[in-house]
């Protein structure tokens, strides 16, 4: 199926920029959000972003105003009924998700895909409720999404073999990397990455080591660019439980209890960068 017509929901740092690749793809790209004041802030960081581009030589000025100029903001979820594919970046929920594809399923033409760029729930699930189960797929995208090549892309159930490949070739035409996981809670990257976060708070919390001497460790010894301590401060820590407690009801296993502390830090609104305070603190 040849896709042409787009559109990203959700306009915050993950939408804005599956949006962003999307239109350099030469995609017709609808950004949309409740509010038209969260698609003009995705929309600035997005020409932010092409800006560093232009001073760094990456991308020609007309490159970057090209891809600007196949973006369109949109507040009205209606317009959906005019895309050949849906992403969604909303919030980690559910019941959020479940209310959204449904919607989606009514308004969008019978041919459109439907994906979710959801990093734990179950894409079965979330296919479930729509009476195109064959047509939904994840797309896991990496944050920051200009930079990083992979995408899982998570077949549910009764994902069809057309849709997958489908995805495939799109995500290829975004510059990435596709990666075929099947649906099991966490995928492939947060079932390995988010323990290892949960660990790491392990040994902050039994008082083996402060998070500087973690993260030190673990960039020095293992050669990781960033220590986990100082990734789930940018993921998240509210995040990083939601993924953990995804993990330990879906697979049942103790191994993925998340960390009291985790819990703590998260209940006193330490939710790391963007709160201003996690296991480091921030201006």
């Amino acid at each position: 199926m040849r896709i042409e017509k787009l559109m990203v929901i959700g306009a915050g740092q993950m939408g804005s920029g599956i949006a962003q690749v999307a239109a350099a793809a030469g995609l017709q790209v609808l950004l949309n959000d409740l509010k038209l004041e969260f698609v003009e802030k995705g929309l600035a960081g997005i020409k932010k972003n092409l800006s560093r581009d232009v001073s760094k030589g990456r991308k020609t000025q007309e490159e970057a105003n090209a891809i600007l100029t196949r973006m369109q903001s949109s507040t009205d979820i209606n317009d959906a009924r005019e895309v050949d594919f849906v992403v969604e970046a909303v919030i980690e929920n559910m019941e959020i998700k479940g209310e959204l594809f449904k919607k989606l399923d009514e308004i969008c033409p019978s041919h459109a895909i439907l994906a979710s760029n959801t990093s734990s729930l179950p894409i079965t699930e979330i296919a479930a409720v729509t009476r195109r189960p064959e047509k939904v797929i994840g797309m896991h995208f990496m944050n920051p999404v200009p930079v990083m090549k992979l995408i899982e892309v998570i077949r549910g159930l009764a994902t069809s073999d057309e849709t997958y490949a489908t995805v495939e070739d799109l995500s290829k035409k975004m510059g990435k990397v596709p990666v075929e996981v099947n649906d099991f809670p966490g995928f492939v990257s947060n079932r390995i990455l988010l323990p290892m976060i949960n660990e790491a708070i392990y040994c902050v919390h039994e008082g083996v080591a402060t998070p500087e001497a973690v993260d030190e460790v673990m960039k020095l010894g293992m050669n990781h660019p960033m220590g986990p301590l100082q990734l789930a401060d940018f993921i998240g820590l509210d995040t990083c439980l939601y993924i953990m407690e995804v993990l330990h009801d879906g697979l049942g296993d103790s191994k993925y209890r998340p960390c009291p502390l985790l819990r703590k830090y998260v209940k006193a609104g330490w939710l790391g960068k963007k709160s201003g305070r996690g296991f480091y603190i921030y201006e």
